[in-house]
């Protein structure tokens, strides 16, 4: 699954520099009508970005302490243009980066409470189901005492018959002796 994920990645990134492209042309366009834009938008960048650009590449090459000469205006309106409309392709997308994050999180959230929540239920159920037993065990207590009481009274009535009998008849006359 994993390796699949890192196509859909390249082809959502692909996706968001598509749909932002146009966007980063029109601000390219309105850079290169606008003198305000031009002026105060592109251009400082973009001397910036030639600055450090170059610098790193005279101190890799051993030069020290060169001066470097700005971008003529042109140049530098392309490349602050330019700068802009990557910069504005990569905030959308990392925006979209953020959104997904942000969604991803309510998700997971969401599918935490659900769980806590049956969680919750299933422990007022097992504390019910508890209850319930111990309800049951008392009358079953009961029951087994009510049966030990019950053979105790038969039993006692069962010796009572035995005392309250009457005497058996005697067996010294015997039928058919009398007197001859």
């Amino acid at each position: 699954m994993v390796v699949g994920a890192f196509p859909m990645a390249k082809l959502l990134y692909l996706g968001i520099r598509q749909v932002s492209k146009p966007l980063a042309n029109r601000i390219k366009e309105a850079a290169r009508r606008s003198e305000f834009f031009k002026t105060y938008i592109c251009l400082p960048p973009a001397q910036l970005y030639h600055w450090v650009e170059m610098r790193t590449k005279m101190r890799i090459m051993g030069f020290r302490g060169t001066v470097i000469k700005p971008l003529n205006e042109d140049a530098a309106a392309e490349l602050g243009a330019e700068l802009l409309g990557e910069a504005t392709i990569f905030v959308v997308g990392g925006g979209c980066l953020v959104l997904e994050y942000w969604r991803h999180q309510a998700n997971q959230r969401h599918k935490e409470e659900e769980q806590q929540a049956a969680w919750d239920a299933m422990r007022d159920e097992v504390g019910h189901l508890a209850l319930a037993l111990e309800a049951l065990q008392a009358q079953v207590q009961a029951q087994s005492a009510l049966e030990e009481l019950q053979a105790q009274m038969q039993e006692v009535r069962a010796q009572l018959r035995i005392q309250d009998a009457p005497p058996a008849p005697s067996a010294s006359k015997k039928p058919g002796s009398a007197g001859v």
